[in-house]
């Protein structure tokens, strides 16, 4: 891959509370340190291993599927002699925490990473941190032209939304996965650090893109790690009784 590789931002181990707007729970999650791009992966990045083309090199690469993320994360890491994180049969992917290579952020550290120790639904005034509706643009801005956070990130907030790895609600939604942050022509409401969106790996959806993450966080067997769990993507898929009209429950093999 013939790019200059990501730049990263080493964040400490720290502490997030995630709030489940269904059940109205919230978790409070114990994070190890881990490195997040200061950046969403821009198109100029994309293209060296998607084979598309230069357009406007320092916007967002948009219009990604889950998929198509976790496959780039997969060939950055194999061209920079790191291991994948991913193994992907079809639409089945496992996820070896104890991998060094780049991956998606959990939804865990996405609201870490955004927050940067902020507790309010912004880490700074939304005109200075994000672009939104109220920029009236028609589509994505070049990276890094607005104000980073506390960490050093920018666009955390705005722009495009970004994909994580985490299923959104396996007793709900099936195998959609989740994104955050919000996009250029989303209203003011809809960019929160706390504001979460799901939709199926496969769809292209024109706003959405993805920020990498590393850091190997647990043993090679684990399935848990950063506020993810397996077992409890499993435990929520278990629906009791008649299920819910529109609901869809994730089949695990």
């Amino acid at each position: 891959m013939d790019i200059n590789p990501p730049q990263l931002l080493s964040l400490p181990a720290g502490q997030i509370e995630l709030r489940d707007a269904r059940s109205g729970r919230t978790n409070s999650v114990d994070l190890m340190g881990f490195e997040i791009a200061r950046t969403v992966v821009t198109r100029a990045e994309f293209a060296a291993t998607a084979g598309r083309g230069l357009t406007d090199p320092r916007t967002p690469a948009h219009g990604v599927t889950w998929f198509e993320a976790i496959d780039w994360c997969n060939a950055a890491s194999e061209a920079e002699d790191l291991n994948p994180a991913y193994a992907r049969s079809g639409r089945s992917v496992e996820w070896n925490v104890a991998a060094n290579g780049y991956r998606l952020p959990t939804e865990a550290e996405w609201e870490y990473a955004c927050r940067a120790g902020s507790v309010g639904p912004h880490y700074g005034p939304l005109s200075e941190i994000a672009w939104t509706a109220k920029d009236e643009l028609s589509a994505p801005s070049d990276v890094a032209l607005k104000t980073p956070n506390g960490f050093g990130a920018y666009d955390m907030l705005g722009n495009v939304w970004e994909w994580c790895w985490d299923y959104a609600d396996t007793a709900r939604y099936g195998d959609y996965r989740t994104f955050r942050g919000g996009g250029w022509a989303d209203e003011a409401w809809n960019v929160r650090a706390s504001v979460r969106r799901g939709s199926a790996p496969d769809a292209v959806l024109e706003d959405v893109g993805f920020r990498v993450a590393r850091g190997a966080c647990g043993a090679p067997t684990a399935k848990s790690a950063q506020g993810w769990s397996a077992e409890s993507d499993r435990n929520q898929a278990n629906v009791r009784g008649p299920i819910p009209f529109g609901w869809t429950p994730l089949k695990f093999d």
